[in-house]
């Protein structure tokens, strides 16, 4: 009995042993700490911090800046740029679990890292190869000094790693995540892993949006004969797509100041002395499905296309989920392709897709080109280049030229078919033709009224009106929105309005807290108190405190938190439904009333009350604005628990100012501080209360007026 209990003992130790080694799969921790101190030695360059601790990076090469530029962003958002690196490779999940396993599947069933291999000597300019690679020598050497904070297998990094990252983000701006939450329209389980890929790569619950308002005027419509561009782009507070500020400045040309993401080796919005640029989100119709004919729809292995069968491209993907510690479970999953592009497998047919951007890896170079333009010709050139395949455009520049584009990579489709909906893909008919040229998206150049505009509204509405697109002039298979946001109707009923716009009034027409009269809102309040029924004490109240609201977003405005969350109630967190019936709007009047009147005593409490900006340990402060308003503040979504805590909305702020003799001058804003996760740095939120009390910070723009005023001044390069 003894020989058979320890011959069990032994087996199920031996059955534990090899479950632990099976789920036990440290990262390859192998790097080369001399190899990146080596390769940094080809790179110098001078990282200075001024008084907000902002770096202002210089170097005789653009490649020097970048490298500078990797290290200093590493010093002051390392984590964030990791979990960018482990998600561009696709193996986020290993790092933070299951809610990242879908985003890791994406990447691979879109191929990223197989184009990238395929293309990258190829497609990109030696130039930007020689960008990225800096880049990504600076990273490898902030983990060879800092091996303590690098996580195993983070390094080393590769310029493919860089490129990775922009191929695999920009498709979920214009909106991949909602297509494919659509596709798998009842699948609640895939639906809800789709919306946590979602938060792994944006920072974003279901429902929220990034936004943004643009701004230009030209000296036409300036009291003082100035060019302006106001640079506003609406993105969480904090996670991969949260904005960065840093100044750039090569002896070669390079010469900017503005917004980065993590993992960005240069500008993405900002400015320069010659010229700027503001992007917005914009959603064209550059996604397509199509049902396929398979051999066997729960396990396929062919398609009929164009009256053959054709094999699909299959291959079995393999990647690990954290469990916990160094444990992790290996998962496999088959990756599908045919000709239209990937192939997804649902419990309603087998699906292929078409995406804006698919097979194109150069984003990284057109944002590069744009960066070192020192004309409006040059910067249009890039922006023809068509390898950013989102993105509204707003640019302005010392010679008074202002102009809108609605980028998109609009495909060539053939009109005879409906694209509003699923395609069949049995026939190369429905196939894309290409892509359609820039010159055709709706845009705007030096309009008679010397004005051009976009808060993440219908591109019909981006200037006077005599200067506008004609709607009808465009094609309903680009899918352009004729939809307007709250801010797009203030900010033409402000710059529209103002035939001679100050300096003071250029920028205080950004901070406006008011609900348009034709918004949605607005719309919410009136229908609320046409349908509303007296009788009920609560809903009495409720009404009268929607009847005196101010309509705006005041941090002392009484009506203002009841009006704003019942719309988001009964329209959606983005407040972008266009119908609500009276019945819902009620019903989400009286929860939203309920749960003011429980937390704060009222039905209409301040909205400083309700609205809080929080940092760190030590900021806990009332902000004005709020959702879809020009000054824009975004609010966790859920009353039940009491006030809100702001997490999104306007964030890094950049305005430039051009005088008519080319002179420029620059005016900044971040919500936080340079030191982005840093708690012990006086950087993590010091711009906190410039932030809240909307004021600017004018950051040195020429290397005296810098010194003058730095906190640090180094050399990054190999250590001595």
């Amino acid at each position: 009995m003894k020989k058979i209990i320890g011959a069990i003992v032994g087996l199920t130790m031996v059955i534990l042993l090899g479950g632990a080694l099976y789920l036990h799969a440290p990262v390859n921790a192998s790097f080369d700490r001399k190899g990146a101190l080596a390769a940094a030695a080809q790179y110098e360059a001078r990282l200075i911090r001024d008084q907000f601790g902002v770096p202002h990076i210089y170097g005789a090469s653009d490649a020097d800046v970048a490298f500078g530029l990797a290290y200093a962003h590493a010093q002051d958002d390392w984590a964030t740029i990791e979990d960018v690196l482990f998600f561009s490779r696709g193996e986020l999940a290993r790092r933070k679990g299951r809610d990242a396993a879908v985003a890791d599947y994406l990447v691979a069933a879109l191929g990223v890292n197989e184009l990238i291999a395929e293309k990258y000597q190829t497609d990109l300019s030696a130039e930007t190869r020689a960008l990225v690679e800096a880049y990504a020598s600076g990273i490898n050497l902030w983990c060879a000094e800092k091996r303590s904070r690098c996580s195993a297998g983070a390094a080393p990094v590769s310029g493919q790693d860089i490129i990775a990252g922009f191929v695999s983000r920009t498709p979920f701006f214009y909106g991949l995540d909602d297509q494919l939450r659509k596709l798998f329209d009842g699948n609640l389980e895939t639906q809800a892993s789709i919306d946590a890929a979602r938060y792994a790569i944006l920072k974003l619950r279901p429902g929220q949006t990034t936004g943004s308002n643009a701004m230009a005027v030209a000296p036409s419509r300036s009291a003082d004969g100035h060019t302006r561009l106001m640079v506003n782009s609406h993105q969480p507070y904090t996670g991969p797509v949260a904005w960065y500020e840093a100044r750039v400045k090569s002896e070669e040309g390079w010469d900017m100041i503005g917004g980065l993401f993590p993992g960005a080796p240069m500008i993405l919005v900002g400015a320069g002395p010659e010229l700027g640029w503001a992007h917005t989100v914009n959603k064209p119709d550059i996604i397509d499905f199509y049902k396929l004919e398979v051999d066997n729809p729960k396990d396929p292995t062919r398609y009929r296309f164009d009256g053959e069968w054709m094999m699909l491209d299959r291959r079995t993907v393999k990647f690990r989920v954290k469990l916990f510690g160094a444990f992790s479970l290996p998962v496999s999953r088959e990756i599908y392709r045919s000709v239209h592009g990937p192939v997804f497998v649902t419990d309603e047919g087998v699906f292929a897709m078409a995406y804006g951007g698919a097979g194109d890896i150069r984003a990284a170079e057109q944002w590069y080109r744009m960066n070192k333009s020192k004309t409006y010709t040059q910067w249009h050139d890039a922006m023809d280049m068509g390898a950013i395949p989102s993105f509204n455009a707003v640019y302005a520049d010392k010679t008074g030229t202002i102009a809108y584009f609605y980028n998109a990579a609009i495909p060539v489709r053939d009109e005879a078919y409906d694209w509003s909906g699923v395609l069949a893909g049995d026939t190369s008919e429905t196939l894309w033709k290409g892509r359609r040229p820039f010159s055709v998206v709706p845009q705007v150049v030096n309009p008679e009224s010397g004005y051009v505009v976009n808060a993440n509204h219908t591109p019909f509405k981006a200037s006077g009106d005599n200067d506008n697109p004609v709607a009808d002039n465009f094609p309903d298979h680009f899918g352009i929105s004729q939809n307007t946001t709250n801010r797009g109707f203030r900010i033409q009923e402000l710059y529209g309005s103002d035939a001679s716009i100050t300096e003071e009034e250029f920028i205080a027409y950004k901070m406006d807290r008011e609900y348009s009269k034709q918004s949605r809102v607005i719309d919410t309040v009136e229908r609320a108190i046409e349908a509303h029924v007296s009788g009920d004490p609560l809903m009495d109240d409720a009404i009268a405190a929607l009847k005196a609201w101010d309509h705006t977003a005041d941090r002392d405005s009484r009506g203002a938190a009841l009006a704003i969350l019942t719309a988001q109630k009964s329209r959606g967190y983005y407040i972008d439904a266009d119908t609500a019936d009276d019945a819902n709007i009620l019903s989400a009047l009286r929860e939203t009333a309920t749960a003011l009147k429980r937390h704060f005593g009222r039905v209409d409490p301040e909205w400083r009350n309700v609205a809080r900006f929080k940092r760190g340990d030590n900021i806990d402060e009332e902000i004005d604005g709020g959702p879809d308003a020009l000054r824009a503040v975004w609010l966790e979504p859920d009353i039940e628990n009491g006030a809100l805590t702001a997490i999104g909305g306007d964030t890094y702020i950049l305005y430039a100012d051009w005088t008519p003799t080319g002179d420029v001058d620059f005016w900044t804003i971040h919500q936080f501080g340079a030191a982005t996760l840093d708690k012990r740095s006086p950087h993590y939120d010091d711009q906190a209360p410039l932030f809240l009390q909307e004021e600017w910070r004018k950051p040195p723009m020429t290397l005296e007026a810098l010194l003058k005023e730095a906190i640090r001044d180094d050399t990054i390069g190999p250590a001595p």
